[in-house]
């Protein structure tokens, strides 16, 4: 079993962490909207997608220069970081800044009457907002409360990925590391080749469970207790409204920037298990999932805007474990940079194969069965682990 090491205590994370967690909800949705002020100053639209920038070579920045996450309480503090009311006000406290924000956003672009051009550049700034709406249904997602339930529907409803939480729960948390996964990558497949399978895929993925849940229970799909339609319902409200108040254009707006949010979401999938394999036992099922088939991240500026989602070992050892109890394990696989970092990575697939290929192989000791390999790659690895004398 993995192991955990303990850096401060629970009484350290109380006093000296938990307020960035309410820093990190106010502050993070607005900075993707940062760009409109130069652009209105300088009458350069350009600068409207300046909040991607931000992020993505920002946070990497912060995290090379601010290092790792102190905070690894113990098992022991589990319960009562569970108990803290704290964490989850964090988290609605981000949901409804997020929404506000996302909501400002369209605003001004139908305020602006911003051309095309204009609506393209704010769009690459607002795909943030699908990327945090998407992390926290997810974290929402995971609970059994009827509020956190509520919350993660209309996380996903306003981001416009309905069936995510039916997909990700009963999908892809009981087939990770798997070439059965649809949500998990493999060795030597490159993000767009990912994309075009994961995307589609999971969509009928996470329909076709709920629509067989439904039919156990002798129910219709369109039956009251669908856990995916009251998301479909939040998401064409939305949609809809957006059209009425401020047209087509605007619409296709919001449609775009939403689907670049998936993106985000393709490009966590994509790092989240890149190469790993479950292995089978005696009767040829796959082993129950453990923290070692999940890369794992401990940089402390991408864990904070991303609540602990790093943490990835420990959130497949135990799903419903709330952000704040998630631990980092030393001895599973360790992605080299943070999130936001190995997302730009991703985006060029020479060089994230570059980086990533020799820590597979590694981890694997050479041996290509027990990676999750791309098939029509085989040779070409098969020549790697020769060339890296893992043979």
């Amino acid at each position: 079993m993995a192991s955990a090491t303990s850096f401060v205590s629970i009484t350290d994370l109380t006093q000296r962490l938990r307020w960035l967690w309410l820093v990190n909800a106010a502050v993070m949705p607005w900075v993707l909207l940062v760009g409109i002020i130069p652009a209105e100053l300088t009458g350069n639209i350009a600068w409207l997608a300046i909040g991607y920038p931000l992020f993505y070579i920002g946070v990497p920045l912060l995290d090379r220069l601010l290092g790792q996450d102190p905070n690894n309480h113990s098992e022991e503090d589990v319960p009562a970081l569970e108990a803290d009311p704290y964490f989850k006000q964090a988290l609605l406290f981000a949901l409804v800044g997020s929404i506000t924000a996302w909501c400002a956003g369209i605003y001004y672009a139908a305020w602006a009457d911003l051309s095309w051009i204009g609506l393209f550049a704010l769009s690459i700034a607002c795909m943030g907002f699908g990327g945090g709406l998407i992390n926290l249904g997810h974290e929402m997602g995971h609970k059994r409360g009827r509020s956190d339930r509520i919350g993660a529907s209309i996380a996903l409803g306003v981001a416009l990925l309905p069936h995510f939480n039916v997909e990700h729960n009963r999908g892809h948390h009981r087939a990770i590391a798997t070439p059965d996964d649809h949500a998990s990558s493999r060795l030597g497949e490159s993000f767009y080749r990912f994309v075009l399978r994961e995307q589609p895929l999971t969509w009928l993925r996470g329909f076709r469970l709920e629509k067989e849940r439904l039919n156990r229970k002798g129910q219709s799909f369109w039956s009251r207790d669908n856990e995916i339609l009251p998301g479909v319902v939040i998401g064409v409200a939305f949609v809809s409204a957006v059209g009425l108040l401020f047209g087509l254009k605007i619409m296709a707006f919001v449609l775009f920037a939403s689907w670049l949010g998936h993106l985000n979401l393709s490009l966590a999938n994509y790092i989240e298990h890149y190469g790993l394999l479950r292995g089978k036992d005696a009767s040829g099922r796959y082993e129950p999932p453990r923290p070692q088939h999940s890369w794992n991240q401990n940089a402390l500026v991408s864990n904070l805007f991303t609540f602990q989602l790093q943490r990835h070992s420990d959130h497949h050892a135990h799903p419903s474990r709330s952000y704040q109890c998630l631990r980092h394990f030393e001895d599973v696989p360790q992605l080299p940079w943070g999130y936001y970092e190995m997302f730009l990575l991703a985006y060029i697939p020479p060089l994230w194969f570059k980086v990533m290929d020799e820590r597979v192989l590694q981890w694997a000791g050479g041996d290509l069965e027990k990676t999750n390999l791309h098939a029509p790659a085989r040779s070409r690895y098969e020549a790697k682990v020769k060339a890296l004398g893992l043979a």
